[in-house]
């Protein structure tokens, strides 16, 4: 079966000789390279292009083991150009090559050739990219299977089904499309430890990677939980059975980022218009990793919906932040006291902002008091959103909220402006 991914292609398809480097980035397995080298290359073939003028070169393949080397695979590139016609170039997993960098700008020198990389880890590319091109590359982030992505695949399943399985096993494809809960569940443990893991562990040089898995298991059991470096070295301290200092804890931390399989959201002062260093909140990029991470034993319904609802807001390209509203609480006694309290998302795209609660269930009166209050108390006129885990009718009340049901935030790509 073939996983279509709409988005995506559409995004390549539109980078076409615009002159620049295309890297696909995401977490290993989301689908970069079936992405590039499938329905990429399906999409240029049908459009005309001949086969032969396109390069493909995969780098974690030990038969290309020669082509690593960055003078050997500028020769290989060159010598493959025979005409004036466009060629395109597809590079899976550059970080293989000592010096791409380099080799990648030597490519940029050649005009009828197209290029496109894929890498999984964020040093290697993101950061070094946008310093050694300058401008000069164009960065498509690949992220795990969306819940309308899943629901594309399996488009009979109830809802309910549908959300039971993804809310578990998460949406990497090759999970998706494995039949037994069994199967998904060891290839998710098996992956973690030997690809996931063992890459951190390998190009990080750690030599204490128990202390690092004993830290990936507190972030996993705390989805959506404010933390930092500090607060987890005294977690450690409480445990008793080992130390983990707190500059080595956001060392692991930017490790597990670098790797692109957690995120991390700052938190901002509304009112004051400033961030806040700290505490964070770090969510998972792919929550049946997480679930597999801890052996599927720990699964609050109500903290993953609030994980795959940050995901869905940054697949959807807005930059997501937990917003602070400080607000003054009038006390038995009468005196008013200082109270912080939380929107769970601020999610801000160009000039676009939205503030969103997760809320898994509105049994009564006060708990939507609860959820509404955070957003009654910003003042200015972007919309606030609460999102519940029933399938209800969206509805707005008196002070301009609006409250929907999760399948609808997921599966409508407009859900947040109706």
């Amino acid at each position: 079966m073939v996983i279509q991914r709409h988005n995506y292609l559409e995004k390549l398809i539109a980078r076409k000789h615009n002159k620049l480097i295309k890297v696909i980035t995401g977490i290993r397995r989301s689908g970069k390279s079936f992405l590039l080298f499938n329905l990429f290359k399906s999409h240029l073939v049908s459009n005309g292009v001949d086969k032969s003028h396109i390069i493909e070169i995969e780098l974690d393949d030990r038969k290309n083991r020669a082509l690593r080397d960055p003078d050997n695979c500028l020769e290989f590139v060159t010598k493959k150009i025979t005409d004036n016609k466009m060629y395109y170039l597809f590079i899976d997993e550059v970080q293989y090559m000592s010096e791409f960098e380099d080799v990648l700008n030597s490519f940029l020198h050649i005009d009828n050739l197209d290029t496109y990389v894929t890498g999984s880890n964020s040093k290697f590319l993101s950061s070094d990219i946008i310093t050694e091109f300058r401008g000069r590359s164009d960065e498509i982030y690949v992220r795990p299977l969306s819940f309308a992505e899943y629901c594309s695949v399996y488009p009979e399943m109830q809802w309910e089904d549908a959300w039971n399985q993804y809310y578990t096993y998460g949406g990497l494809p090759y999970t998706v499309l494995l039949n037994s809960e069994e199967d998904k569940s060891n290839y998710l443990k098996r992956l973690f430890e030997e690809v996931y893991l063992k890459d951190i562990i390998e190009r990080n040089k750690i030599t204490h990677d128990l202390q690092m898995k004993m830290l990936l298991d507190i972030i996993s059991s705390n989805i959506g939980s404010l933390t930092n470096p500090q607060k987890l070295e005294n977690t450690f301290k409480s445990v008793g059975k080992t130390t983990l200092s707190a500059v080595t804890i956001k060392q692991y931390l930017d490790y597990f980022i670098d790797a692109f399989m957690v995120e991390k959201a700052e938190r901002y002062d509304i009112k004051g218009r400033k961030y806040i260093s700290t505490p964070q909140k770090y969510y998972f990029t792919d929550i049946g990793l997480r679930n597999a991470r801890l052996n599927f034993r720990q699964q609050e319904e109500n903290h993953i919906m609030e994980n795959v609802i940050y995901n869905e807001l940054r697949l959807r390209g807005f930059s997501v932040d937990v917003g602070i509203v400080e607000i003054n609480e009038r006390q038995d006694d009468g005196k008013y006291v200082r109270k912080q309290i939380e929107i769970d998302f601020v999610a801000n795209k160009g000039s676009r902002r939205y503030y969103i609660q997760s809320a898994f269930a509105l049994p009564d009166d006060e708990k939507i008091r609860q959820e509404e209050r955070p957003l009654i108390n910003v003042s200015d006129s972007f919309k606030k959103i609460v999102v519940v885990k029933d399938n209800i009718l969206l509805r707005r009340n008196e002070d301009g909220i609006t409250t929907m049901g999760l399948k609808q935030f997921l599966l409508d790509s407009n859900s947040l402006d109706l």
